[in-house]
């Protein structure tokens, strides 16, 4: 017997069908409901979240290929199974094109029809799985921080997520890059095929193309069998190749010319293949330095920065430590069935304080082992590692009695940098920081910063 009683309906014009279907269905432990035409059908699937419905072919008014297309535009489709008493293969493959689970003829076979319907619940609870993952893949990717460049970093990638465009991402090692390439994919119109990485540092200079374009049994020592490279196993998604400014020239002239023709050579093989990917690259190197001592390729360069992202390091969106150090906490509590931990207010001033050079990779690190080994739900500053302390301009006993001192010192002594940078320009100064220059100068007179004269 089905326990959670899952919802069929029968859709036959014929009351005999209907009946011995609904009685062995029932029998089976269903929800059953039967209905002669298809115009009850579409009615009570917008009612009612129906799991399975078997539905004839050949109805009065509405036919059941029509009412099949209108079914499968429904938010959640029931799997549904067609049923003709005089099919033919065209009708068939027309219903499969259609959405259809199985396509039966009649007469029906009773036990059949249970294992069809046990198998299409099956399909489709996998199905339902699958959109909760992709959901939770969605929640797991999103890009956290409420400073002004990560909110602007979260919508360029809402609209360039749905483009082809190539998309390269520059930033310090540890800001999230990678991050930021599977958000990219996550809200792309590629979403539902791979994402594949390569992470250019990591592989010896004579295995990257291999790991790139694959290989024939046979091709070089060591090639025992064959393998499929990157570029394939991306076909109809993503490439994230991390780390590119470490990719030798002669596998960038490679990578260059799969860019351009959409198809290449594995190693060893004569035989060109073809695909469809979207290729994201990342780098913490300054490129155009990298080609002017002739690291790097210009044309290759070209072709990858179509739309640039830059990711700011942690210390200079100090405003976002808060909300990524809750966010972990959060994160770790659960996955370690612990009580969720907090920050107490000293505590989150020392974070405050101290410089990221790992950037969010290290504070998520912190945290991690903050859930791991204190004993306590409140952290204090004498839990925290005394690193954070030799990193930090001032000593635990520092003059702020209040996080918000604290962070109103830290955002002045940013401003000021960034003043400094562009010689007390206030429009290039507001654009650096992504604000309005009636804005700046609100912030300057609210912080107490005076131009010089």
């Amino acid at each position: 017997m089905i326990a959670n009683k899952s919802r069929v309906l029968v859709v036959d014009d014929e009351a005999g069908i209907r009946e011995s279907l609904s009685s062995i269905l029932a029998d089976e432990g269903y929800l059953v409901e039967a209905v002669g035409s298809a115009e009850q059908a579409l009615e009570r699937a917008a009612a009612a979240d129906l799991e399975v419905v078997l539905l004839d072919v050949w109805l009065p008014g509405i036919d059941g290929l029509e009412a099949l297309s209108r079914l499968q535009s429904l938010p959640r489709p029931p799997a549904v199974i067609m049923i003709s008493g005089h099919g033919t293969i065209e009708t068939a493959v027309r219903a499969t094109k259609l959405g259809a689970f199985d396509f039966i003829e009649k007469p029906l076979s009773l036990q059949k029809i249970t294992v069809l319907v046990r198998n299409a619940m099956q399909q489709r609870r996998l199905q339902d799985e699958n959109q909760s993952l992709r959901v939770e893949l969605r929640h797991r990717y999103q890009v956290i921080g409420d400073s002004v460049p990560m909110k602007a970093l979260r919508q360029q990638i809402a609209v360039t997520a749905p483009t082809n465009g190539r998309v390269l991402i520059y930033g310090e090692s540890g800001v999230g890059k990678e991050l930021v390439a599977r958000a990219l994919h996550a809200a792309s119109l590629r979403s539902k095929g791979p994402f594949i990485e390569l992470n250019c540092a990591a592989i010896p200079e004579e295995l990257i193309e291999s790991e790139l374009f694959g290989h024939v049994k046979g091709s070089f020592s060591g090639a025992s069998e064959d393998k499929i490279g990157k570029f394939e196993k991306a076909n109809g998604g993503t490439l994230f190749l991390d780390e590119i400014g470490d990719m030798s020239l002669r596998t960038q002239s490679k990578v260059l010319r799969v860019l351009e023709d959409q198809r290449f050579e594995p190693v060893g093989s004569p035989q060109a293949v073809a695909v469809d990917v979207r290729v994201l690259a990342a780098t913490n190197k300054n490129l155009e330095t990298e080609i002017s001592r002739g690291a790097f390729r210009q044309d290759l360069f070209y072709r990858l920065n179509v739309i640039p992202f830059f990711v700011p390091p942690l210390r200079e969106r100090l405003r976002d430590i808060p909300t990524l150090a809750d966010y972990f906490l959060h994160e770790f509590s659960v996955a370690y069935g612990k009580k969720v931990r907090e920050l107490t207010e000293a505590a989150m001033d020392v974070l405050l304080r101290y410089p990221w050079p790992g950037n969010v990779r290290e504070l998520r690190n912190l945290v991690e082992r903050l859930v791991i080994v204190c004993p306590q739900a409140r952290i204090e500053p004498h839990h925290l590692p005394p690193e954070l302390f030799r990193g930090a301009a001032e000593s635990p006993q520092h003059p702020y009695s209040t996080l918000h001192e604290a962070r109103s010192a830290y955002e002045r002594e940013f401003i000021l940098r960034k003043l400094q940078e562009h010689r007390w320009n206030m429009t290039q100064t507001a654009a650096a920081l992504g604000l309005e220059r009636s804005h700046l100068y609100r912030k300057m007179k609210t912080l107490g910063i005076a131009a010089p004269e």
